[in-house]
């Protein structure tokens, strides 16, 4: 089971009085144990998810291959190399079972309908669409990557914490049938972008919840025995005090895994390709 955090950096990078201060009993110390890497790969400019969630699916330096950072979603140039080489479509080439366990709205759907020329999708959607798998695929737990927040400002709390612990059990029980079940938590990073200084008080409060629901659904996860990695693609949620990206170093965590000895995030796409034998 792969938790794709999207935009949050790793706890050693962040502020005083971050997001992260603050009592996650699971995702806390998987994440201590686990690794902290490079996501600017060398490259001036600050990280964006388009180049970032390309090198963790690919273990391509697509940083390189654009010659900048580029996001949020992918265009032409990306398209091309998460449909050659994104772990999704890897795995469905070599005959395994992978699927994105993200809930998508009937709107998300019209929005793309409506702009048939464009892109609008993330790389984790489109890789798994690349891969010929569907979105919102029958018999995997949906997850809604709110993680129970109200999408707008600002983003009441809807039902307890504990309902994701449930929901990580559905889907280790879910992930025992299959090789990949992935989960896009990018509403992490739409968080991080209401930063501001000073800090703003609901957008704190927003983001401490979430990491609570994240750590509910480790939890979970853990507990039924599902083997589990965390991931992020770049620093944002973090660091409340600005509204951007940041240089933030990123987790690679994981439980059940060998998370190996990656420096960036490159090197770590590459190790999750080895898990399922995959070369490089």
């Amino acid at each position: 089971m792969w938790l794709a955090l999207d935009g949050v950096g790793h706890p050693q990078d962040a502020p005083p009085g971050s997001v992260w201060e603050q009592d996650l009993p699971t995702l806390r110390p998987l994440v201590d144990a686990g690794l902290c890497l490079d996501a600017t790969l060398g490259v001036p400019g600050l990280p964006q998810s388009g180049t970032g969630q390309a090198c963790w699916l690919t273990g391509t330096d697509a940083v390189a291959l654009m010659g900048e950072h580029f996001g949020p979603q992918p265009g032409p140039t990306l398209q091309r190399l998460l449909s050659a080489q994104s772990l999704p479509v890897r795995l469905a080439r070599a005959g395994g079972r992978a699927a994105l366990a993200n809930h998508y709205v009937p709107a998300y759907f019209e929005a793309q309908a409506a702009r048939p020329g464009r892109n609008r999708m993330g790389c984790f959607p489109f890789s798994f669409r690349a891969a010929a798998l569907p979105l919102n695929p029958p018999g995997v737990p949906l997850v809604g990557a709110t993680l129970g927040l109200g999408y707008a400002r600002p983003w009441p709390e809807e039902g307890s914490p504990e309902r994701w612990v449930r929901m990580g059990a559905a889907l280790a029980d879910g992930a025992a049938r299959h090789d990949l079940i992935a989960a896009d938590l990018w509403f992490g990073d739409l968080l991080g972008h209401a930063g501001a200084h000073p800090v703003p008080p609901d957008a704190l409060t927003a983001g401490r919840a979430y990491l609570r629901r994240v750590d509910a659904l480790l939890r979970g996860l853990l507990d039924a025995g599902a083997r589990v990695v965390v991931s992020s693609d770049h620093g944002n949620l973090e660091d409340l005090g600005v509204k951007g990206h940041t240089h933030a170093r990123v987790p690679f965590a994981g439980s059940g895994v060998n998370l190996g000895s990656p420096v960036n995030v490159v090197e770590a796409g590459q190790v999750l390709a080895g898990w399922f034998g995959l070369p490089d």
